[in-house]
């Protein structure tokens, strides 16, 4: 196998366990009903989960799929629309844990690898590289969010909220997917 290939491969295998896809429920004519899915990950020991603001937005009810299909239900516990971030609790026992980077040791051209739920497909992984650092997002409230990593991985539905990750497996950014195809 040619060496790119074994760099992804091992990158995603040491993150894999704490990619989690979260599907989402609304009440639609009284009965409660599947609204969406997206993606997130584990990203501490009590089980709190990054995800965007957009993936969970209006749920009633929010389940979150480990890697191996075990389906628990989600807490919210906070969400920030202006940065399209949230932050989800689950209460279980036996996941991995996703091991945080630092983003500001990123540099244009690095190779970065996104893994998702698109299409409610578990673990699909799209690489790229940093096609640049340190812009500026206007959110849709018109908020501007600075230190937006942008990569040219390729965006699916159902991306957002999972991991964008360097070839070490550490986690350098929450993946979410804007207008014309432009990602951070």
């Amino acid at each position: 196998m040619d060496t790119f290939s074994t760099m992804i491969i091992e990158a995603v295998d040491k993150i894999k366990n704490a990619v989690v896809k979260i599907d989402v429920y609304k009440t639609v004519k009284g009965k409660l009903r599947p609204a969406g899915s997206g993606s997130g990950f584990i990203f501490s020991s009590d089980g709190l989960v990054f995800t965007n603001c957009h993936v969970i937005e209006g749920a009633e009810k929010i389940m979150v799929s480990l890697l191996d299909e075990n389906e628990i239900e989600a807490t919210l516990i906070g969400k920030d629309p202006d940065t399209d971030l949230a932050i989800l609790k689950i209460y279980a026992h036996g996941y991995s844990v996703a091991r945080l980077g630092d983003a500001s040791l990123l540099q244009i051209g690095q190779f970065v690898i996104a893994i998702g739920n698109p299409y409610g497909y578990q673990h699909t992984v799209t690489t790229g590289v940093v096609s640049a650092l340190g812009r500026t997002l206007q959110t849709q409230s018109g908020r501007l969010v600075d230190n937006v990593i942008r990569t040219d991985a390729a965006p699916n539905p159902g991306n957002s909220g999972g991991p964008m990750i360097t070839t070490d497996g550490e986690v350098i950014g929450v993946r979410r997917n804007v207008a014309a195809g432009v990602q951070q």
